[in-house]
């Protein structure tokens, strides 16, 4: 077994070149692989997705690019490849890809959440909770861990405010790899600084994300073949309330059905919600409340499953934040020792039943779909749950079907005239 867990602690040999250049219609592009020196030796990536597979990280220095008369982000405007030893206050185990992603995934989303604080956590380059709040990123960090606490353990935090005292204290509770964020309020580092394997990431960036956002980046995808496919990376065009485009729709007949408009508060949690969106695995769906999550469904090969999915989530995470606060222990151990426990299972009965009066806490939610609804059913299926406003591209063949749908229940719609697929 000790064999077994040293291959999570050996740093991978790297065997990748220095430089990296690409060259795109003339148009030359130059990266130097990233390496740091910590603890008197040279290193680069400690492995990539898992153990045995050699990685490297590479920083563009050099050219500029444009495609389509658009200009792509240049040298010198970089966040995560351009980490260095100075930035990175705490090695802890040694980051491997999948924290670098975790973070860069991050500052994907982060870049379209630039007017409050706002706080990120992510497991397996999926935002498992996100919040933003006016009172800071220590209320931000709190929302965003009850969303989902069991996803969150030995997740990456990520905030786009200076990390205050509340947030150390939720990070120092429980347990994460990597805390990033632009700078640290004064003993916030001593805090964090216990947990000595925990990452710790200062990236002045991240405060001012604002200017990244009107510039695409060149997006590779490598094919198993060896295969390159070369994309201009998403753009969100809903930058503000406004930019929504009201839900309305002509059916054969000639009739137009238009979807009610959404509160002011409904609306900036679409806005919120529509911003996380840029950074979840389709097809995706998310719920959010009062600008937080409440519940992400995220892979999944239907629309209306994906719905479900998050559904089920958002019950199941609600019932065991409930359990914990009250027990400290999970809805799994209550669950099983209700079997035998009048105690545990007078607690796991009450607790299930504020879940189900709350509705899983979606009652009153606004829920964001990366794609059209082919059919009525997954809006249905999140109505059930007595959802207030859907935001959505638009598109389908049904759209009138969807939304007189919604109409039926009186919940507002509007469209963002724009698919997020990200796979």
């Amino acid at each position: 077994m000790s064999s077994l867990k040293a291959m999570y602690t050996t740093i991978s040999d790297d065997p990748f070149p220095e430089d990296l250049a690409i060259s795109l219609g003339g148009q030359r592009l130059v990266y130097k692989k990233r390496v740091w020196t910590i603890d008197g030796e040279q290193r680069g990536l400690r492995y990539g997705e898992n153990p045995d597979q050699p990685a490297a990280v590479y920083e563009l220095v050099e050219g500029s690019l444009s495609v389509g008369g658009k200009e792509y982000r240049a040298p010198g405007e970089s966040v995560i490849s351009a980490l260095n030893e100075k930035q990175m206050i705490q090695a802890g185990k040694h980051p491997g890809k999948t924290n670098l992603t975790d973070v860069d995934n991050a500052v994907n989303i982060l870049q379209y959440l630039t007017a409050r604080p706002a706080a990120l956590i992510l497991k397996h380059n999926n935002p498992c909770g996100a919040a933003w709040s006016q009172e800071g990123v220590g209320d931000a960090l709190e929302k965003a861990f009850w969303c989902d606490r069991i996803a969150a353990f030995g997740g990456a935090v990520v905030v786009n405010r200076p990390m205050d005292m509340a947030a150390a204290r939720i990070i120092d509770s429980a347990y994460f790899e990597v805390v990033a964020a632009p700078s640290f309020e004064p003993g916030v580092l001593e805090v964090l600084k216990k947990r000595k394997n925990l990452r710790i990431m200062e990236l002045p960036a991240l405060a001012d994300l604002s200017s990244m956002a009107h510039k695409p980046f060149l997006d590779i995808k490598s094919l198993s073949d060896g295969g390159l496919v070369l994309q201009q990376s998403f753009m969100n065009r809903i930058r503000t309330v406004a930019d929504f485009l009201p839900a309305s729709a002509t059916a054969k007949d000639g009739t137009t059905v238009i979807a009610r408009k959404p509160t002011a508060a409904e609306a900036d949690d679409l806005l919120f919600a529509w911003a996380v969106e840029a950074g979840v695995t389709s097809n995706s769906v998310i719920f959010v409340k009062d600008g937080a999550t409440v519940a992400i469904g995220t892979g999944e090969q239907d629309r209306v499953g994906c719905v479900e999915l998050a559904v089920y989530k958002a019950y199941t995470k609600y019932t065991d934040k409930l359990v914990f606060q009250k027990t400290g222990q999970s809805l799994y151990e209550i669950t099983l020792k209700a079997k035998t426990d009048a105690d545990a299972a007078n607690i796991l009965e009450e607790c299930r039943k504020r879940t189900e009066e709350a509705r899983g806490g979606l009652a009153g939610s606004s829920m964001v779909s990366d794609g059209f609804f082919p059919f009525r059913d997954g809006v249905d299926a999140a109505m059930v749950h007595d959802v207030a406003a859907i935001a959505q591209p638009g598109g389908s063949l049904r759209d009138t079907e969807v939304i007189g749908a919604v109409n039926e229940r009186n919940v507002a719609m509007v469209f963002t005239g724009q698919r997020s697929f990200k796979h």
